[in-house]
């Protein structure tokens, strides 16, 4: 009995099982397959959301200046309205400084170009924008830049006047324009209807070709006036010597001067204890002189003849006729080398580490004629201004003196340089204008009044200014550096824009002759070369062009050397 029950239990276990494990693959294998399924269905490309979409009326959307205050939204945009973010601090001039403002001129034109296509007359230039007292305590405190004085004022009280009444000063949005569809703004974009058809004029067609209907251009035609409007380019300078010549002995001294270039074209260049002259007219050098058991520290042409100063390590001053090759006189004074030498018609001055200053007569058969005591290191830049007779000397105390004639005192003491003053030059275009440089610890060009003794401007160049003369044919000034650039750079004045930023020396450009016509630049360095540079144009009116590009158009009355060596 019992093993029949139990017989009939386990067919009844056995069919519940079969059934239950069929129900299961069934089951399994529905739900497979309807996971497949919607997997499928999302990957089809081309099916409709279930999302009912928005219905767009248009591929863009259009900006609208209605309900803006275009006046506190023109203030929050950058003075200059360039892409560049403007700085918080003034910047010391970057290295390629000519590209920079290549650059920002380029972005000058773009700001204009985008300001007149949006606003046209209907916003005022930022110069007109009223400052917030808060930002005006600021700009006093920090110099006033400019850079940052559109990002710190308040909306204006008052709306300006080209502005419609309607708008009132409000807090200004984040962005300068509201974006809207056009299915909103079928007809109406700033109060403006959108035209139909050609504009017409009381007597019929509107027949004038520069009209905005015709043009195909995205911009407006006063827009295009000024895109297409020649503009000055810098003059062109080349960025390679037309001349290199070896120098070998060259010393690499700031305290010197090594090279001078004569009215006569010849160019003088002391190289160890002998002094050599190269010949621009016919390219010849030759050698002056050597000195016995001394060392040239410095040379000096006289401003019309044949006449050469040189200064020696010993303190003495030797005067030579260079077209005879015969030395005239030494004369005495100093106790240790003259880095420094300049001519005044027959008044000769010497500077030497010393400290002292010491005018001589060349015609007088004294030493010297008067003795100038001012400077507490050694003197190491001296020029005279022949038109004004006031003379300029530099220090390695850091001062900068002018002296009226032969007085016994200076006239003016300038103090704002903070290392030693070698680069001077006196303007030939402006009476009074006296250029000054300082060392590694300065690296600025700073610009004198010596009428009212007042300084005019100042510009950092970022690297040791070692010499500094004035073009005879144009208001520009060209300077040489030393650390770090070792560069050549010509400055307009008196904007200080950079027309041309030559390279070339490996070690600091320490000496700088001009040419007798003004056109061409000699730079020596202590990488023992002298490169020619042509630098500067012509004299408006002067006839005449030199062989070889350089030197300038005057005879020499020397002989033609032959060549050293």
């Amino acid at each position: 009995m019992r093993s029949t029950e139990a017989r009939q239990g386990l067919n009844i276990g056995s069919r519940r099982q079969s059934r239950l494990s069929s129900l299961d693959a069934d089951a399994v294998d529905s739900a497979l397959r309807r996971e497949i399924t919607r997997q499928q269905r999302e990957s089809t490309p081309g099916v409709s959301p279930h999302r009912k979409r928005q219905r767009i009326n248009g591929d863009r959307f259009i900006p609208t200046r209605s309900g803006q205050d275009l006046q506190a939204s023109f203030s929050l945009l950058h003075e200059d309205g360039s892409p560049a973010t403007p700085s918080r601090q003034k910047k010391r001039t970057p290295h390629g400084e000519l590209h920079f403002q290549r650059t920002e001129e380029a972005n000058r034109t773009f700001s204009t170009l985008l300001r007149a296509e949006l606003f046209e007359n209907s916003v005022p230039q930022s110069a007109q924008a009223v400052l917030s007292p808060e930002h005006s305590r600021r700009t006093s405190h920090s110099g006033g830049h400019i850079q940052d004085r559109m990002r710190s004022h308040t909306p204006p009280s008052n709306p300006p006047p080209s502005l419609p009444s309607t708008l009132t000063p409000s807090t200004p949005h984040k962005n300068l324009f509201s974006y809207i569809s056009p299915r909103h703004h079928h007809t109406n974009i700033a109060g403006h209807l959108t035209p139909s058809r050609t504009p017409q004029s009381r007597y019929g067609p509107n027949m004038d070709t520069r009209s905005e209907v015709y043009s195909l251009s995205p911009v407006r035609f006063d827009s295009q006036q000024m895109l297409l409007s020649p503009r000055r380019r810098p003059r062109a300078v080349s960025k390679v010597p037309y001349k290199v010549l070896d120098a070998p002995e060259l010393a690499d001294d700031f305290y010197l001067n090594l090279v001078d270039w004569g009215s006569a074209n010849v160019l003088g260049v002391g190289l160890g204890s002998s002094v050599y002259m190269w010949n621009a007219q016919t390219s010849r050098v030759n050698k002056l002189c050597t000195l016995d058991d001394d060392t040239v520290t410095s040379v000096s042409w006289i401003q019309k003849g044949t006449h050469i100063a040189i200064g020696t390590g010993k303190g003495l001053v030797q005067i030579w006729d260079a077209e005879k090759a015969r030395r005239l006189r030494t004369m005495t004074g100093h106790t240790a080398r003259v880095g420094s030498l300049a001519w005044n018609t027959h008044i000769l001055t010497s500077g030497s580490r010393d400290r002292l200053i010491y005018h001589r007569d060349v015609r007088a058969p004294d030493q010297w004629l008067k003795r100038l005591v001012g400077h507490k290191q050694e003197v190491c830049g001296l020029k005279w201004n022949c038109e004004d007779g006031q003379l300029a000397s530099g220090g390695n105390d850091n001062k900068l003196m002018v002296w009226d004639k032969l007085s016994d005192t200076p006239l003016w003491k300038f103090s704002e340089h903070t290392a030693a003053v070698k680069a001077i030059a006196w303007s030939p275009h402006q009476r009074g204008l006296l250029a000054s440089g300082g060392g590694t610890a300065d690296r600025r060009i700073i610009f004198h009044d010596t009428v009212r003794g007042t300084v005019i401007n100042e510009i950092d160049t970022g690297s040791q200014v070692c010499n500094l003369a004035w073009s005879k044919n144009s208001n520009e000034i060209v300077s040489t550096h030393g650390y770090s650039q070792n560069q050549i750079v010509v400055w307009k004045y008196p904007s200080m824009t950079q027309v041309a930023s030559l390279t070339g020396h490996t070690f600091r450009v320490l000496y700088l002759a001009m040419s007798p016509d003004g056109r061409v630049v000699v730079t020596g360095a202590g990488d023992e070369t002298l490169r020619f540079w042509n630098v500067f144009g012509k004299r408006p009116g002067a006839r005449g062009e030199d062989s070889d590009g350089g030197g300038g158009g005057s005879i020499t009355r020397l002989q033609d050397w032959g060549v050293i060596r």
